[in-house]
């Protein structure tokens, strides 16, 4: 089989295997414009300027008897969380084998024909593309299983073929919730928070996990595995393989994520950033394609919808809003300009700032 850099242009556009979704043909226009590779260097910056470790900490000091190291680790975990809005946890009690079991179902249920992930599967749970996108630059070079919680425990879902994949979801959704309300509790307590759960009214009806696949892509290496973006939700637990391609901003400039194979990641969401009065950060990030498949698995905690964000202290910079609103306005302004606007459209003195953010926004 030929090498993807050995294809033509024109092998390009039908070069997918049967289980790829149709990106080349579907968006052919994007990667036949002369200009994508411009509209990528208009857009923002894609200069790198190298590869970083995240921060790590080690979750076995917070159950130490040693109160000063326990309070060494939660400080840590405020710092990464305040300076990078990204960090990296070991010693998360997720078992390494059941992240290996849960890789081989991921990549077992990807590698399916594209016509049955797209018309059979866990309830039209399955993505791929932008449909959304009007240029290149809004356009995400992947596909992904977007799972609510309550799909993933209802066995009515699932048919048998796919019990293997349901019975290792269940396992890690219930590790990885246990997991996420530990990290958000031990933030939150940090700010002072002293409630008997955070965040609170969380449920399997707004949690999920999402199973991404990033396939080669035989166009430019700026293209988007993902958009650049941030997470509407209080944080997320990411599982991802060695081949890289995840980036976040760090200091106004992209820095690469390098892979650790024995840690998970998380990241500080949208509503996090909220409830802690812009103390804890939601980072913008992406993934850039590679000339591999990349596979990763997501953790998203989110309240319910009619929850209200409110904020760990007053005043707070945002109007009160809750989580099915701010959704509905993310999804409202990516339907209109292309992309996210996210938390400045609830800032209290948002008219002018709001305003001026979308006006700059690249179409």
């Amino acid at each position: 089989m030929p090498t993807i850099s050995s294809y033509t242009k024109a092998d390009m556009l039908s070069y997918h295997t049967m289980s790829d979704p149709p990106f080349a043909s579907h968006y052919k226009a994007f990667f036949n414009d002369p200009n994508k590779d411009q509209q990528h260097q208009n857009n923002q910056d894609h200069e790198v300027i190298g590869e970083c470790e995240l921060p790590l900490i080690d979750l076995r000091c917070l159950k130490s008897n040693d109160k000063e190291e326990r309070h060494t680790c939660m400080q840590v975990m405020v710092k990464a969380s305040t300076e990078w809005g990204f960090f990296q946890v070991v010693n998360h009690e997720i078992s390494p084998k059941l992240l290996d079991e849960m890789r081989r179902e991921q990549m077992k249920i990807f590698r399916l024909p594209f016509e049955k992930k797209a018309t059979s599967l866990l309830n039209d749970s399955y993505r791929w593309g932008t449909p959304t996108a009007t240029s290149v630059t809004q356009f995400s070079w992947s596909e992904a299983f977007h799972v609510p919680l309550n799909r993933i425990f209802d066995k009515d879902c699932w048919t048998g073929e796919f019990s293997s994949l349901r019975e290792v979801m269940e396992k890690l959704a219930g590790a990885m919730s246990a997991l996420a309300c530990l990290i958000a509790r031990v933030l939150a307590e940090s700010l002072g928070y002293s409630g008997h759960s955070f965040p609170e009214n969380c449920n399997k009806n707004t949690c999920f996990i999402r199973l991404n696949r990033y396939p080669p892509c035989p166009f430019s290496p700026k293209t988007f595995g993902l958009t650049p973006h941030t997470d509407s939700d209080f944080l997320t637990i990411l599982y991802q393989d060695q081949v890289g391609g995840l980036q976040l901003m760090k200091d106004s400039k992209w820095v690469a994520v390098k892979p650790n194979p024995h840690a998970l990641i998380v990241n500080i969401g949208d509503l996090f950033q909220a409830w802690s009065n812009d103390i804890y950060k939601s980072v913008e990030h992406k993934v850039m394609v590679n000339n591999m498949d990349r596979y990763s698995i997501a953790y998203f905690l989110c309240p319910s919808y009619e929850s209200t964000i409110g904020s760990c202290t007053k005043p707070s910079p945002y109007k009160s809003f809750t989580f099915g609103e701010f959704r509905q306005q993310v999804q409202e302004d990516v339907k209109r300009i292309g992309q996210k606007i996210g938390l400045s459209r609830f800032l209290r003195y948002k008219d002018e700032q709001t305003q001026d953010k979308v006006s700059h926004q690249p179409q």
